[in-house]
């Protein structure tokens, strides 16, 4: 009696014919639109790896490093806005709001605070389909603020605006984008592709030349 391998039976779906049919097909038609050279396809042995392994770095890079820092950030200005709001809850002002003006701006680093009137909030804009701050942001405002609140994003460039809805005001907070929102992260990409094509371009100079020999044989031949 011979023995099998327990991994033998999870490749069986292999050996089907329909399997089998199919694979034979991709592989003819990637034969046929795939180039013929030995120039282009040496050129293309070295560039799909390459291009392959940018993709996965810059999507973990995107979805693990740029979303983290930026929702960090949005925590972290969420949080000082609520803390902003408790302190305007709890500490009589006497309508002068120049002490809360000095914390926002000296310790929490908020360009400016200002106190309006009892009102509605502007009506919500249409936000951006990749918008990571605008979503990072508004969660965050959700969760620590507790309040009806309305975010600006794209107004401004380089700032970035929020309204807190309480009862008898409507407090106004700006502050930098770059306060929550990871806005250096794009030198990365910037380096790992410039520097991946200038090493493409080396390669390509070289494969040429090495190749430039084998071909001259094959026409010889």
């Amino acid at each position: 009696m011979v023995a099998t391998s327990p991994f033998a039976d999870r490749w069986k779906w292999l050996n089907v014919p329909a399997v089998t049919t199919a694979w034979r097909r991709f592989k003819a038609v990637m034969a046929e639109i795939g180039p013929k050279g030995l120039y282009a396809r040496t050129l293309i042995i070295i560039i799909a790896p390459i291009v392959l392994l940018e993709t996965v770095i810059a999507f973990i890079f995107m979805e693990r490093h740029w979303n983290q820092v930026t929702r960090r950030l949005s925590e972290t200005t969420a949080r000082e806005i609520s803390a902003l709001v408790a302190i305007y809850k709890s500490y009589p002002f006497n309508d002068d709001y120049t002490h809360l003006t000095e914390i926002a701006r000296k310790n929490l680093g908020l360009s400016s605070v200002q106190v309006m009137p009892p009102g509605d909030l502007p009506t919500t804009y249409q936000r951006p389909f990749f918008g990571l701050l605008d979503l990072a942001l508004s969660d965050e405002i959700r969760q620590h603020v507790g309040h009806p609140a309305w975010i600006d994003t794209v107004g401004q460039s380089g700032l970035l605006e929020i309204r807190v809805k309480l009862d008898d005001a409507v407090l106004r907070f700006v502050a930098p984008r770059s306060q929550a929102y990871a806005s250096n992260s794009h030198i990365f990409l910037v380096w790992m592709v410039g520097t991946s094509v200038f090493l493409l371009t080396v390669a390509i100079l070289f494969l040429r030349n090495q190749i430039r020999p084998i071909l001259k044989l094959s026409d010889a031949a």
